[in-house]
């Protein structure tokens, strides 16, 4: 069982609009990653002005991005009976943005924005070509199966 935690920092509206939408992208993303079942994620839908600050104040950058991920490094060593993979920080801003920047739905947006960053807390990256194809292969595979790819 995926234990999804949401916090809606813009208002609570916007949690009930897109929960099911990001509820199911992460639970795919998981069941492609073949993840456990016993696993706890963050959610947090925020604005421009939230990821910038954000952004800047954990990664340095003072600009405004569309996703942010914060994994949980807990090693390998614990036992425990629920694995926090992390914290998802979402700018339904930049989904809307991008979502008509690229042509396709705010859904595909969303959903894309929450595999990426599902991805990247488990440990996947794009700084180095290698790591970018692998994890756009990833991507594709998990958007497929959502049934959003365009």
């Amino acid at each position: 069982m995926v234990n999804i935690i949401f916090d809606d920092q813009v208002n609570k509206e916007i949690i009930v609009n897109n929960e099911e939408i990001i509820t199911r992208a992460i639970n795919i993303a998981l069941d492609v990653m073949e993840v456990g079942e016993k696993v706890e994620v963050s959610v947090s839908l925020v604005n421009d002005s939230t990821i910038k600050d954000l952004n800047r104040d954990y990664r340095g950058v003072d600009k405004i991005t569309d996703v942010l991920s914060f994994p949980m490094d807990f090693g390998t060593d614990l036992d425990l009976p629920i694995l926090m993979l992390g914290d998802v920080v979402i700018n339904l801003d930049k989904v809307k943005d991008q979502a008509l920047e690229f042509g396709h739905s705010e859904e595909r947006e969303l959903s894309y924005l929450t595999v990426h960053s599902i991805l990247h807390l488990l440990g996947y990256d794009h700084i180095e070509d290698e790591d970018r194809l692998l994890m756009r292969e990833k991507e594709k595979e998990i958007m497929k199966e959502l049934g959003v790819l365009k």
